[in-house]
Formats: C-alpha cells, structure tokens, sequence
C-alpha cells in the first residue's frame, strides 16, 4: 500500500510538475474544475442578482411571442428549445478559434480573461440586452437605440451594426472555408527538397482542363526540407503534394552540394530537387468533413418536421433521431475519400464560400421552425453533449498543459496573431468572455422565441456561461498539444520559410522545449497525427480549427484509453467528429447570423418603404438576405484569416461597447440607474482594449499593408475601423450624456 507521503506526491504529480528546466507545469483537471467552480457560482449568486433587482423579471407581463404570433418570426417556444436556438447562435468560431490562436502568448492571460470576461462582462450584456429587446417587441439593437436616444441616434447604430454584422460572419465564414476548403501555398523558388533513400516521389500530369498544366509530384514523408540556402534542413514528417510547372524532368534534379548537406549519422539522398517558380503546396478540401456537415441539413429539416408537424410535440424524440442520426453521418464519411463521391464534396475554397453563402442566404428566409430552429436546437445537443464530454475527458485523461503560461517568445506577437498581449489578446479572446455580436442574437431571433420572461436568465446568462465553457475547453485542448505540433500546423508554409520565423521557432524550443518527463510523444508528432486521422493534411492549416479538432481528438483518445478503448482507428472518427463539431457552431451562427442582419435591413429600409419593415414581405425578405449574404461572402473571397479576424475582433467588441451603452441608458430610463454599474464597468474596460487595438491597425498595421502591395485591403480595412469606431464613440458620448441628463432630474 502506498504510504501518506506517497498518496501526497502522486495528487501534486497530478496537478503540477516541473520540467527540467524548473519550469511549472500544470495539468488541465485542476484547471477544469476551478473553471466550473466559478461558473457555477457566477450563475447562482450573480445571475440571480440581475434578474430580481437589475432587469425586475416578470411572468406576469406577455411577451413578444405570444402578444404578436405570427408563426413566422414570433413564436412562443419550449425553453430549451429557445436555449437551445439561443447558445447554438451566439457559439460561432470565436470561442472556439480565439483562444486556440492566442496561446502563442501562453495560455494562462487567456484563460483568466475567459473566466473573468464571460462572468462580469459577457454574461450580463446578452441577459439584459434579451431583457432590454422583450420589453421593446423584441426588436433590434437600432430599435432600442430609438427608443431610449431618439431617431438620430437609430439610423447611426443601424449603419454601424450593419456593418459590424457583416465584418462578424465573414470572420466566421473564414473559419469553416480554412477547416473544410481546399487551397494552395506559395513555395519560394529554389527550395530543396531531399527524398530519403529508396523513397518513391509519385508524379502524374495534372488534368488538362486545369488553368495551370505541369506537374502533381507527391513527396513521402521523411523528406529533408531547405526553403532557402541560407536556413538549416528540417524533416517534413508528412507526405506533401506539390504542384509544378510544365518542365523537363532534369530541370528539377541536380547533384547536391556536399559541403552544405549534412554528415555523420544523417542521411543524404543521391540528389536534391530543387523547385522553379511557380510551385504551390496543395491542400485538399475535406471530403469527409464537407459530407458531414451538408447531411445535417437535411437532418435539421427532418427534426423540423417530426416536432412540428410528424410527430408534434416529440421534443425529445426529434433530438434522439437528429443526434443518432448525425452520428451516423460521422462514421459514413469515412467511406467518401477515395471513393467516387470525393469529387463533390471535396472542395476548394472558393466552391466552399460559394456553398457557405447559398445555405446562409436560404436558411435567412425559409421559416424559423422548419430549418433555422430545429438545425440550432439539435446542434446545441450535440455541442452542449460535445463539451460534456470534453470535460469529462479532460479530467480523466489529466494531460499536461504543454504550452507555457506566458510565451515570452511571442508576447509581441506572432505567427497566429499579430500585435502584443495587450491589448490583443482581449481582441484575439472576445466570443467566450464578451461578444457584440450575441446582442445582435439577443435582440434578433430570441426575444421572438421567449415564452416567459423567468427564462431570460438561463437564456440569456446561461446560455453564455456554457460558451464561456466552450472557450476554457478549447483552450485546454490546443494548451495539451506539444509546442511543436502546434505550431507546425499554425504557421503558414510561406511563413515558416522566413528566416525571422524559424529565428523566432527556436528561440521557443529553446525556452520550452520538449519535457522527457512526457515521454512517448512520438504518437504526436505531425506525420503520425497525419496517418492517424486518416492521411489529412495537417501542416500549415491556419485558423486554429484544425489545432483544435486535433488537440480535442488527442484528449479524447488519451481518456478513452482509461477506460480501456484505444486502437489506431480511433482517432480518425475523433478528428472528423471534432471538424463535424466546430462547422455546426460555426454554421448555425453563420445562418442566425444572416437572418439577423436580413430584419436589420429590413427594418433600416423600411423607413423608406414601409413594406420593407414587414419580417414575412417575401420580396423584402429575399432582397435583404441577398444583400447581407452576398457582402460577408465577399469579404471572405478578397480576404484572408489575418486579417479579417483582426477586423472581427475590433468590430466584435465596438459592438458590445454599443450594446452595453444602451442597455445602460434603457437602465436609467426605467428608473434602475443605481445599477448602472454592472452594464458601465465592463463597457470601459471593453473600450479600453478596443481603442488601443484600432489605433494600432489604423496607424501601423493597416499602413504596412499598403506598403506591401495590398493596397484595397488595407484602404478598405482602415475605412471600416474608422467608421465603426467614429459610429460606436459618438453613441457611447450620447449614451452618458443621457444618462447623467436622467440622474439630473429633480425627483418627484
């Protein structure tokens, strides 16, 4: 038996060790369990707090649903239903993507943000801007604006949202096209490329209707790597295809210099391919995850009709066929690679923006009970399942979290986000601890669905909680992978043949380098991860969804293996379940999202023809769908994940800068301005990070682009952050100045 000392060291090994560099490493299931700790009090004591004395929740007042029903867009709905249309529209990719990408500064800024943003600061913006909405016929953010400073004020926030909405689900979109689509990298020319020996390059013509005739030359793993001849070689652990240009074959063989390849113990192949101008590095869309997501589509419309109209009522029957047979969408993906479907569901990126934006623009105009409320409903079973899950098997599993707390290598920026730590890693962080754009859903499609208004606070607080969740979970899963995995699929193929980006590389595995206490980690090196998750490929997918689909994949595997489930298939289904799992939060923000932006329009449009405020006109509804859809779709095309997710988290966050200034004048205007503060602190904090971020990229960053080359990016970026910031500040001066002139009143 083991003795008191003994029981003593095992519990502190399973929350903490050092490494040999006297570096401290905690483990994730004390990490979780405090995380659930302060949630769970944050919803019990705080929440309460709101509602009895801030918002004054009432059962006996009608709501907007059952006052104005129309079948349509009101329409009183179960609540957990409502909950469950409410926490699958506001989880797109920011909680998700956000944290994944800021653990280049260390994970422990990010998680504190998390915890103490989604509390504070999140929670309390999309409860009472829902509470705000369903006193005011559940109408949009601009129509509270009117409401509470009067027309003027209405037509600057419609402007303004507009926009924002737009920045937001290109931000998101980006998201889905960098997991599923396909695209190709620019390699330089004069790369090196040495085969190990006896290794097979396989080579074919490429198709002839192609726009760009050579050659497909794909390349085993084991290659030695030189992208210029002033850098090191580095072994790619993964196969990669490469396309070439029409060429002689001898053009791209040469006999090696002896004297810059290495000696000794390392092996050197017969001759070095050398690569001309012209070659990209091609990666393919994926088949299985593209299959996956499209056959929720008709699932969704399935679990519609059987709650609506088969089988009426059968809520938890509905969810039990849509989740079953979601699954079996999972597991019959499998079989598309490599079979004669992969063609139409393996897409490029652009083919993957188009399909984005034709679902997003009919789910905005097919009816919210027969797509848009079952697809939110049945996917939030499957992400609220999902995260149980994630956090039940991150305490089983108890992996280290290998990525140091503060990265003093990147804390001015990096590889998957560029800017310091502060105040950037507010901006990379917004969707799990505060959000604008959850009070565009707050004050869009929910205040329609709200049946009484005792459930604006799980709705509305608690539904935010568990993104919060979300956020923490996803950020343990990238924290537990090794740093040079992580980083291998973070950084751009392009990016890392920079010498700046290899100096930077390591310096990092200098500092934090590998820990031989974490022994047997070869499994997760990137060409074994590659093999594993059914032949992906994984090096340079930026983004953070794919970092994250594997981080969850390798957690999920290692706590299954406690429990006596393990094989090498295993983690094929546990990557594309992942994938599956990131696209349905994503997608159902994305076509929430639009229908949002679609009554936004229609109610902005209306003040001109009168037809156009009616949310069930037809032609209104087409139009304004159409318009929305066909503008973040186009940001998507001339963008790319740099720099819209820096655009999104700037216009994120003036959105909730906006949201907490009015929820804090509806607040005094209904005689609760003692309370302003929970709505006036946070909104000062928001802005604080938020204005220091848009005069970095209007007087540096958005100045650099220009520099370069890209120059209707950077006019167009620099533009829209002008714009929003000039629109959102004078709302906020506007708002104080309400709210004082209300204190000002002689009472009585």
């Amino acid at each position: 038996m083991l003795s008191h000392n003994g029981v003593v060291v095992l519990l502190a090994l399973s929350l903490f060790h050092h490494d040999p560099s006297g570096r401290l490493v905690l483990h994730a299931m004390p990490v979780m369990v405090v995380a659930l700790l302060v949630l769970a009090i944050a919803y019990r004591f705080y929440s309460a707090f709101l509602a009895a004395k801030v918002a004054v929740l009432d059962d006996g007042r009608p709501t907007p649903a059952t006052r104005l029903n129309d079948g349509q867009n009101y329409h009183p709905t179960n609540k957990w239903v409502a909950f469950g249309h409410h926490f699958a529209a506001i989880s797109g990719a920011g909680p998700l993507i956000g944290p994944v990408l800021a653990i280049q500064y260390g994970y422990m800024p990010g998680l504190i943000w998390l915890l103490v943003g989604v509390c504070l600061a999140g929670a309390v913006q999309d409860m009472l801007v829902l509470a705000a909405s369903v006193r005011r016929d559940g109408k949009s953010l601009a129509e509270i604006a009117r409401h509470e400073l009067g027309r003027p004020a209405a037509i600057v926030a419609s402007l303004a949202i507009l926009f924002i909405i737009v920045i937001a689900l290109a931000g998101l979109g980006m998201v889905v096209v960098k997991a599923l689509g396909g695209e190709e990298v620019k390699l330089p020319a004069g790369m090196q490329i040495i085969v190990p020996d006896g290794a097979e390059v396989i080579e074919a013509f490429r198709d002839s209707d192609d726009p760009n005739p050579g050659y497909w030359r794909i390349f085993p793993r084991g290659c030695q790597v030189r992208y210029s001849a002033d850098q090191p070689l580095s072994i790619r652990s993964e196969s990669f295809r490469i396309a070439m240009p029409f060429l002689e074959k001898e053009q791209f063989l040469i006999e090696p210099d002896w004297s810059k390849l290495p000696r000794g113990g390392d092996y050197v192949g017969p001759a070095v391919q050398v690569l001309p101008k012209g070659c990209v590095q091609v990666v393919p869309g994926s088949s299985w995850g593209t299959f996956t997501i499209a056959c929720t589509i008709p699932i969704a419309l399935l679990v519609g009709l059987w709650m609506y109209k088969l089988r009426k009522g059968r809520v938890v029957e509905a969810s039990l066929v849509g989740g079953l047979l979601t699954l079996a969408a999972v597991v019959a993906g499998g079989s598309v690679p490599g079979s004669a479907l992969e063609p139409f569901f393996s897409l490029t990126k652009d083919q993957t923006i188009v399909a984005l934006g034709t679902y997003g623009f009919i789910a905005a105009v097919l009816p919210v009970w027969l797509l848009l409320g079952p697809r939110d409903y049945l996917s939030s079973f499957l992400k609220i399942g999902t995260i149980a899950l994630l956090v039940g098997s991150v305490i089983v599993a108890n992996p280290p979290l290998r990525a140091p707390m503060l990265n003093e290598t990147f804390i001015n920026g990096g590889p998957t986000f560029q800017g310091s730590i502060f105040p950037f890693v507010f901006i990379c962080v917004m969707c799990g601890a505060v959000s604008g754009f959850h009070s565009l859903v707050s004050s869009g499609t929910t205040p329609k669905m709200i049946e009484k208004e005792s459930h604006i606070r799980p709705i509305g607080y608690g539904a935010m909680l568990m993104e919060g969740l979300v956020g923490i979970t996803a950020l343990i899963a990238a924290a537990a992978l090794p740093n040079d995995l992580y980083y291998d699929i973070n950084v751009a193929i392009d990016l890392a043949a920079k010498p700046e980006m290899q100096a930077q590389l390591a310096d990092l595995r200098a500092r934090y380098g590998h820990d031989p206490q974490l022994a047997n980690l070869q499994h997760l090196d990137l060409g074994a991860v590659e093999q594993k998750v059914g032949g992906e490929s994984l090096r340079g997918r930026t983004g953070g969804a794919v970092t994250l689909a594997v981080g969850m994949s390798v957690v999920f595997e290692d706590a299954f293996r406690w429990l006596g489930v393990a094989g090498e298939s295993m983690l094929k289904y546990w990557y594309h379940f992942a994938i599956m799992f990131e696209a349905l939060f994503i997608l159902t923000t994305i076509d929430a999202g639009t229908r949002i932006g679609r009554f936004l329009l229609q109610e902005t449009l209306g003040r001109v023809d009168p037809r156009f405020a009616r949310p069930d006109w037809l032609p209104g509804s087409l139009l304004a769908s159409a318009v929305i859809t066909f503008g973040w779709s186009w940001l998507i095309y001339t963008g790319n994940i740099g720099t819209i997710w820096s655009m999104f988290g700037i216009a994120n966050q003036a959105l909730a800068i906006l949201a907490l200034s009015l929820v804090s004048v509806w607040l005094c205007n209904n005689g609760r301005g003692r309370y302003v503060f929970v709505t006036a602190l946070p909104m000062l904090w928001v802005c604080s990070t938020t204005l220091t971020a848009a005069f970095i990229l209007v007087t540096q960053r958005f100045p650099a682009m220009y520099d370069k080359g890209e120059k209707l990016t950077a006019v167009l970026n620099m533009a829209l952050t002008v714009f929003i910031v000039c629109s959102v500040g004078s709302l906020v001066i506007w708002s104080m100045a309400k709210c004082v002139s209300v204190a000002m009143r002689p009472k009585g």
